[in-house]
């Protein structure tokens, strides 16, 4: 049990924001998922308990020690890789096939299990060791120990992202990046080592992009020959959406939905606007549907608070490691809001990213609320060394 002064420990204003968070995600994925008669129930009861065992997992995490963290690392880490290559053996039975795509275990009485989600929690703690040790080893470091640093870095996320993007699970492969590329930033390398390894994606980018409008028949026959039929769906549907009707249905729903929603909305319940899977990857179409313009702006400032605040408590800390790891969750976070809502309003092509701490599904939110676990434990190891000061 929890008594008063651990809890007082914990950043006030972070679970204030994942309280009002949690509020917002269970409305709305109750309005989602009422209406249409897609659903024989709401979703909102699984919700709440996905919440209730998030915040308690939390307050679990936030109890350890920096020391504590840092040992749990590597065990975590083998046992998501082993949950993710298991996908591949893995009878229908127990890990069936949904959109195309095999990533998740399915419990009786408990719903499904995604263990690429966890690997973010695992990611974050192993990358940050790597660091710290390659930090301490090489006081002065030279190229090629900096060269070596990536090549360990390599070996460890590759492995998994690699079972991950052959789910197909691509934007989760995408958060992955977007969590270990400001950790290497602010791990100390040479400047000129990030310049490359920062302008070999920037190029193969650019180069799809040209591939695409003036070599169109190419890009058809090489790039998307080379991806799953779901992919090429999602692709065009993005690119051109009223062209390619079938698999821009959800994109145009969820445009519409938007739009229709104006500056104040509908109202709560008042969604009339089908989007497939709107209580999932889409739940920002049904918040600005009902709520419109002022409404969606609103849960996107509180999202970015929680940005705000990580990013805040990690300055304070002034730990390397502490740092690294504050660096990833708030990366990650970012880029996955960005992501989301990009998609939605068609900006973005959609991956099957989830909106932080809204979306319904247990293994995103519970794998957050892990993150906010680390967050609570900088804030208390800063808080503890402020007090040591002072004393």
């Amino acid at each position: 049990m929890l008594h008063l002064s651990q809890l007082k420990k914990l950043d006030g204003s972070l679970v204030v924001s994942l309280f009002l968070l949690g509020g917002f995600s269970c409305l709305f994925v109750h309005s989602s998922s009422v209406n249409f008669g897609q659903y024989a129930s709401s979703f909102i009861v699984k919700q709440f308990i996905f919440y209730l065992i998030g915040f308690i997992i939390m307050f679990g995490i936030s109890l350890l020690d920096i020391e504590q963290l840092k040992k749990i690392g590597w065990p975590f880490y083998g046992l998501a890789l082993a949950l993710t290559a298991g996908l591949i053996v893995a009878p229908e039975s127990i890990a069936r096939t949904i959109n195309e795509a095999k990533s998740w275990y399915q419990i009786p009485f408990l719903g499904s299990l995604q263990p690429s989600e966890f690997l973010k929690f695992a990611f974050l703690i192993v990358v940050s060791k790597i660091i710290i040790s390659h930090q301490e080893k090489n006081v002065r470091p030279s190229y090629l120990a900096d060269l070596w640093l990536f090549v360990k870095i390599g070996l460890i996320v590759l492995p998994p992202s690699l079972l991950v993007y052959k789910q197909p699970d691509t934007g989760m492969v995408m958060l992955y990046m977007a969590m270990i590329l400001p950790m290497l930033f602010f791990s100390g390398i040479h400047r000129k080592l990030l310049i490359v390894f920062t302008a070999i994606p920037l190029v193969l980018i650019s180069t799809v992009v040209v591939l695409y409008v003036r070599f169109n028949d190419f890009f058809t026959e090489k790039i998307l020959g080379a991806l799953s039929g779901h992919q090429v769906s999602r692709i065009y549907g993005w690119l051109q959406p009223y062209d390619y009707i079938d698999s821009s249905f959800q994109v145009r729903q969820g445009f519409l939905a938007i739009g229709s929603g104006e500056f104040f909305g509908k109202g709560y319940l008042n969604n009339n606007v089908y989007v497939p899977e709107k209580h999932t990857d889409f739940i920002f179409s049904a918040i600005a549907e009902e709520l419109g313009f002022a409404g969606g702006a609103f849960v996107i400032a509180l999202l970015f608070f929680v940005i705000y605040r990580i990013v805040l408590i990690t300055v304070e800390a002034k730990d390397p490691f502490m740092t690294l790891m504050g660096a990833g969750i708030s990366s990650l976070l970012a880029f996955q809001i960005t992501q989301n809502i990009g998609m939605t309003l068609g900006l973005l092509p959609v991956t099957g990213v989830t909106l932080p701490f809204l979306s319904y599904g247990g293994s995103s939110l519970l794998s957050n609320f892990m993150l906010m676990g680390i967050v609570m434990i900088i804030h208390k190891s800063y808080k503890g060394y402020m007090f040591k000061r002072g004393d």
